[in-house]
């Protein structure tokens, strides 16, 4: 992930939510206790992935290591440098990046379009030859502009580049962030909007990445929409709600119901742990999420 992107999000990191001992758990099912280092197989319905940012305190070699044992086969957000380590341990970069300016300088400003586009067009054909298939992009913030203006730019921006996608396989994902509290001003930040763009584009190449903490924040009625936006819906990512930590019983979405839903769509995708862990043994946090998720 770029430098301007960890800044974006180490802001997160210093909020501090209120955590249970995992061993008091008995809502969530299959979860593993804290105390216990074997880890069971998972049951192959869902194919999960772990965001690297959230992680960057451990080394990436051990990420893959460990991702690895859990039974993780993706890592998101990560840029082309370090695809030959994720290829040494048999993972895939779920959620390439490396194109984007930064969340705030997208495509729906055209100050921004021959940098996005000369961009995308080099990073496009070395996802396909790395054999990815998901490329990040972002809606940029509004600055004042109305939706249809906003909706306008990126159609504008991404028709120089959808056929370059097309061509080599590659899906441009537009990240859905909240705007109410993490990311001010962001454009995209309701599913409506970025399916409305989806289908003024009208490319099976444009798909979103429906982020489940920050729809939470911003409109709510997660399955719901789930179920009715799916088709334009190419990636997940989780994390608890309040405060973007550990997925358990202390935060106000249970994800075993989210996960069964998304597989009631028909979803093949990925879906990516993107909590911020607070617990000491950060591994395990992740371990704990896997399996709650893994339904």
């Amino acid at each position: 992930m770029n430098q301007k992107e960890t800044s974006r999000r180490t802001a997160l990191k210093n909020i501090v939510v209120g955590t249970i001992a995992l061993g008091a758990s008995s809502a969530l099912p299959g979860i593993a206790n804290s105390e216990t280092s074997s880890f069971a197989p998972l049951k192959g319905n869902i194919n999960h992935a772990v965001c690297r940012w959230c992680f960057d305190k451990i080394d990436i070699d051990t990420l893959c290591k460990e991702a690895k044992g859990m039974g993780i086969t993706g890592i998101d957000l990560v840029g082309p440098k370090d695809w030959p380590t994720l290829k040494k341990y048999g993972l895939t970069s779920s959620m390439c990046n490396g194109a984007e300016i930064n969340l705030v300088d997208g495509w729906n400003d055209p100050q921004f379009h021959d940098v996005l586009i000369k961009n995308y067009t080099e990073m496009i054909p070395k996802v396909a030859a790395a054999g990815y298939k998901n490329l990040i992009c972002f809606s940029g913030n509004r600055r004042g502009k109305d939706d249809e203006t906003g909706w306008n730019n990126c159609v504008e921006g991404l028709k120089k580049i959808i056929k370059i996608a097309e061509k080599h396989n590659v899906i441009l994902v537009m990240e859905l962030l909240n705007s109410k509290l993490n990311h001010k001003d962001y454009q995209c930040d309701h599913t409506a909007w970025g399916v409305e763009l989806a289908k003024r584009l009208g490319s099976e190449n444009f798909k979103l990445l429906y982020d489940i903490y920050h729809m939470q924040i911003d409109e709510g009625n997660v399955i719901s929409t789930i179920q009715s936006s799916h088709p334009y819906i190419a990636h997940y990512h989780t994390a608890g709600v309040p405060g973007r930590a550990e997925i358990e019983d202390n935060q106000e979405l249970y994800y075993p119901a989210i996960m069964k839903a998304i597989l009631a769509t028909g979803f093949k995708g990925f879906v990516a742990q993107e909590f911020i862990p607070k617990k000491e043994d950060k591994l395990q946090s992740l371990r704990t999420a896997i399996k709650i998720c893994d339904i």
